[in-house]
C-alpha cells in the first residue's frame, strides 16, 4: 500500500520547437531521483519531433483515422492509426502557426522509451516516462489526461486472482496505473498554465528497472473483438443494414438468439440448417420482415450475414464467420 505521492509540475519550460532537446528541457528543470516517473504533454513531444502538418484539421483527421467510431455534424469520434479512440484523432490546432496542424507522435511508446533511455543516459537516473494526452469518456461528461506512450513502469496492475480485505476473490480487477499517472499529473499540470510536464515521486514500486521497459500504453488499447463498443449507436445501427459482411466460414449459432422474434406474428415458421435460417409463411412482406430482423440480430452478434429471397413467400439467411 503507498503511504505517500508527491506529483510538482516542471516550471519554466520555454515553447517547444521541432529539433528541440526534451531530455535537456526537462532534466535540467527539475531534480530527477530514481524512481520517479516523468509525465509529459503529448503536445511537446509532437513538436519537438516536427510532427506538424499542412492543411486543414479535417484534412489531417482523414489522413490519421484508421475507422470512424460516431459522427454527429463535424465532430468525428475516430480510432487512430495508434489504436486509439478519441475526438478529431488527436488533432490540434491550438499554438500552432495558421495553416498548420499537430499530430500525435507517430510512436507514442517508442518516444517514452528514447526519453527514458536519455534521461538515464545524460542524468543517470532510473524514472519512468509516461506520455499523456486528453481524453473524452462514453458515459462521463468532461475529459481526462490518458496515457497513449509509456516507458519504465507497470502499465496495468494485475489484481486478478487476489483477494480483498473480506477475502473474496477478485475476477477482474486491473487498475490502469499508466492512465491514473496520466490523470493525477494533469491536476498540476493543468489545461492553460502552460506547463507540460510534470513529476510523480512515490511509484517506486511501479518503475521498472533500467532497461526494462515494458510493453508500453499500447497495452491498454482494447483490440476490436472485445471492444463492446466499437461503433456509435447510430453507426452500429446503419452498419446493421447497410454494411454487412458475408459469410466466410461455419460459425454454430444458438436459435435463442433470436428468442420472441416471432411473438407478434402468426403463420410464420422457422428451419434452421447448419449454416442458414429459413423463414417460411403465407404473407411474403411479413416473411421479408422476419428476414431482415434476423439479419440484425446475427450481424449485432457478429456474424457475417447475406440474405436470400426464394421463390413464393419463404427468405434464407445464410450466416457463418465474418468475411474480411
Amino acid at each position: 500500500m503507498r503511504k505517500h505521492l508527491e506529483v510538482f509540475p516542471v516550471t519554466g519550460l520555454p515553447e517547444v520547437a521541432a529539433g528541440d532537446d526534451l531530455t535537456a528541457l526537462i532534466g535540467d528543470g527539475t531534480d530527477l531521483r530514481d524512481g520517479d516517473v516523468v509525465s509529459v504533454t503529448s503536445k511537446i513531444v509532437s513538436k519537438a519531433e516536427g510532427q506538424l502538418t499542412f492543411g486543414s484539421r479535417q484534412e489531417a483527421i482523414d489522413a490519421e483515422l484508421v475507422r470512424v467510431v460516431a459522427q454527429r455534424g463535424d465532430t468525428r469520434i475516430v480510432q487512430t492509426r495508434h489504436g486509439l479512440v478519441m475526438a478529431a484523432a488527436g488533432t490540434d490546432t491550438s499554438n500552432t502557426a495558421p495553416g498548420t496542424v499537430l499530430l500525435l507522435p507517430v510512436d507514442p511508446d517508442a518516444s517514452a522509451r528514447a526519453l527514458r533511455e536519455a534521461l538515464k543516459a545524460r542524468y543517470d537516473v532510473n524514472v519512468g516516462v509516461v506520455i499523456t494526452d486528453t481524453l473524452g469518456r462514453p458515459w462521463r461528461n468532461g475529459q481526462i489526461d490518458l496515457a497513449i506512450g509509456a516507458a519504465g513502469v507497470r502499465v496495468v496492475e494485475d489484481l486478478r486472482g487476489t483477494t480483498d480485505s473480506h477475502g473474496n476473490v477478485l475476477a477482474v480487477t486491473e487498475p490502469a496505473l499508466a492512465d491514473e499517472i496520466a490523470s493525477a499529473s494533469e491536476l498540476v499540470k493543468g489545461k492553460a498554465d502552460g506547463v507540460p510536464v510534470a513529476v510523480l515521486r512515490g511509484l517506486e514500486d511501479v518503475v521498472l528497472p533500467a532497461g526494462e521497459h515494458g510493453p508500453g500504453a499500447r497495452a491498454l488499447v482494447r483490440d476490436a473483438e472485445h471492444d463492446m463498443f466499437s461503433l456509435g449507436t447510430r453507426e452500429a445501427a446503419r452498419a446493421a443494414v447497410l454494411d454487412r459482411s458475408a459469410p466466410a466460414g461455419p460459425r454454430e449459432v444458438d436459435p435463442a438468439l433470436w428468442a420472441g422474434l416471432l411473438d407478434s406474428f402468426e403463420g410464420i415458421h422457422l428451419q434452421v440448417l447448419d449454416d442458414a435460417v429459413t423463414v417460411f409463411g403465407g404473407e411474403p412482406v411479413t416473411v421479408g420482415v422476419i428476414a431482415e430482423r434476423l439479419a440484425v440480430l446475427l450481424h449485432a452478434e457478429g456474424y457475417g450475414v447475406s440474405v436470400r429471397i426464394g421463390p413464393g413467400s419463404e427468405a434464407t439467411i445464410t450466416f457463418g464467420s465474418r468475411s474480411e
